[in-house]
């Protein structure tokens, strides 16, 4: 009996160590894409990506180079490890961004990805003035205490799916999961419609905007009062973005919208790059700088009163000294680090806007 014992041991060994290797397998790829594969699962991802503005071209479905690049390039701008590879950190990073955080539950003591994110959204929403640093300390805990005041949420200094909602709504991402009571899958999260597409022009300017605008990026404003359009570039900024005319026509209608005379006065625009329309207030005063000098030397004077510093001009002979500000929703101030009431008004008259016309 102990010897058939013995072989049947012996006999099944290779059996489950092959089954415990499969096993493994199985579940080291399941949160690993990496270059090469194709199907569905990459496809979610590059639609993903193109959503957060990483991704440009229409989503394939295979994990080409250009997939790659996109994941690094969002790897880099989130501070996590530049591989490539879309594994479970980097995944769950982008859920997180796309408000896809059921059963999440973020308290004091926790680090990671998902509490990165959740400073990011509450710095860019002025509960907090500090870096991300990916713990969940008592800076941040009570940053969440002052949001769930502030709009009525039990505070208790944590971040489950009740406040997280909440600021996923105050960033435009809007989402409806379906009751307990539902047939439909629970993993099934979709875009709310209706009387929230004022949302699907005021994407927030920190993680979307600041990456599908980038620096160096040309786009159009249009201006809902009066019609008139122009073309620009972003050359400066990270707090909100800062623009330039890219021709002396250009600057003319610009003048021309603002009745001839450069003002601080805010509008309402609609930002259009690469065919997407975003909403957006403009400032009509250019500032610190001199089209006359090279961009980011050292001047003497500057426009709008600034006196010496480095020329912030970056776009010659357009006839406009300086740069001007498009602020987005979420976006700040760079003066003050904070955000500003005006410009968000015209954001949101902006989007409505487009609602009734796009």
């Amino acid at each position: 009996m102990r010897r058939n014992n013995t072989a049947l041991f012996y006999f099944f060994i290779p059996i489950l160590t092959a089954c415990t290797f499969f096993s493994f397998s199985v579940i080291s790829t399941a949160y690993t894409l990496t270059e090469g594969m194709q199907g569905r699962t990459v496809t979610a991802l590059q639609k993903d990506l193109k959503a957060l503005g990483y991704f440009n071209i229409s989503p394939t479905g295979y994990y080409g180079d250009v997939t790659v690049a996109a994941v690094k390039k969002f790897q880099a701008n989130k501070g996590l490890t530049q591989d490539g590879m879309a594994g479970e950190d980097t995944l769950s990073y982008i859920d997180r961004l796309l408000g896809r955080h059921r059963d999440i539950l973020l308290k004091e003591g926790i680090r990671g990805n998902n509490v990165t994110a959740l400073q990011s959204d509450l710095k860019a929403l002025g509960f907090i003035t500090i870096s991300p640093t990916g713990y969940y300390g008592d800076v941040t805990a009570a940053a969440v205490k002052r949001f769930q005041a502030r709009y009525g949420l039990s505070q208790d200094g944590e971040a489950g799916s009740e406040t997280l909602a909440v600021i996923d709504r105050l960033l435009g991402r809007i989402r409806t999961v379906p009751p307990a009571s539902s047939s439909a899958s629970p993993s099934a999260v979709s875009i709310s419609r209706g009387g929230d597409d004022i949302y699907d022009y005021m994407p927030p300017w920190f993680d979307k905007v600041e990456n599908i605008f980038a620096r160096g990026d040309s786009a159009k404003v249009y201006d809902i009062k009066t019609g008139l359009s122009f073309n620009i570039k972003r050359t400066y900024g990270y707090n909100h973005a800062d623009c330039e005319t890219l021709t002396s026509q250009d600057t003319a209608i610009m003048k021309k919208i603002y009745g001839g005379q450069w003002s601080w006065t805010r509008r309402a625009v609609i930002i259009i790059v690469d065919g997407r329309k975003i909403a957006g207030s403009m400032a009509g005063m250019p500032h610190a700088g001199a089209d006359s000098q090279p961009g980011e030397a050292y001047v003497t004077w500057r426009s709008g009163g600034y006196g010496a510093g480095d020329n912030l001009d970056d776009v010659k002979n357009n006839d406009m000294n300086g740069h001007f500000d498009i602020h987005f929703y979420g976006s700040r101030t760079h003066g003050t680090n904070r955000v500003d009431s005006g410009h968000q008004e015209m954001v949101r008259e902006a989007a409505e806007w487009a609602v009734d016309k796009y």
